[in-house]
């Protein structure tokens, strides 16, 4: 297994490289379904970078209790600051999340009802996706919710001439300045079928490039 990518050095930085490159699109793509998350109680957000998502799930939902998981120290530092007079409603872990499990303790951990990746799983191999989704499938309510919003390349010419290239462009990119070693996208909706996810509702924006996702832990009434 490779070493996580080292976001540290970015983390004062990512706002910014962010707009400049993708304006208020990613954000937008991120708050896709905040409205249908006002109901969850205790969430886990995995890689949400400096915390903007985050902050926006504290003020939208004034009773979640949030578990944040990043392997960078400073990115975690920025999502507590981000999180500002909320950030008492926020526990934070710096793992690697291809290898963190819940903490064990003497009463069985409470169940998440919601999990959000949000430009996260594109750090991830589709093996790596399908491990992580099946841990996690363990460790949820039985209606969780689980919000997805990344890159797509859409099988179509805007696919072939504009997203894969820049796809490509953004994964060297980020290879060259945190040590990323994944190098395509993971068929990250596969891995969280095989592990007994449904998908609610499917969003995308500019022509396909980015994708906003609801899925759900709820098994189907008919098999």
């Amino acid at each position: 297994m490779n070493q996580p990518p080292n976001f540290n050095r970015l983390a004062r930085l990512y706002l910014w490289m962010e707009l400049l490159t993708f304006g208020l699109w990613l954000a937008l793509t991120r708050q896709t379904f905040l409205p249908r998350l006002r109901q969850s109680r205790r969430a886990l957000v995995l890689g949400d970078g400096d915390g903007r998502f985050t902050a926006s799930l504290l003020r939208a939902n004034p009773q979640v209790q949030i578990t944040a998981i990043d392997a960078s120290a400073a990115m975690l530092a920025a999502l507590t600051r981000r999180a500002g007079p909320d950030a008492n409603r926020v526990t934070t872990h710096q793992a690697d999340i291809r290898t963190w499990r819940p903490e064990p303790s003497a009463q069985p951990p409470e169940p998440f009802d919601l999990i959000a990746t949000h430009f996260f799983l594109d750090c991830l191999t589709t093996p790596e996706v399908e491990s992580l989704a099946a841990r996690l499938r363990s460790c949820v309510t039985p209606n969780a919710l689980w919000v997805v919003s990344d890159f797509a390349v859409p099988p179509n010419w805007f696919g072939r001439l504009v997203a894969y290239p820049v796809v490509t462009a953004l994964y060297l990119s980020f290879a060259l300045l945190t040590g990323l070693a994944v190098r395509r996208l993971p068929n990250h909706a596969a891995a969280l079928r095989a592990a007994g996810f449904i998908l609610l509702r499917r969003r995308s924006r500019l022509a396909g490039l980015l994708i906003a996702e609801l899925w759900s832990a709820q098994f189907p009434e008919f098999p």
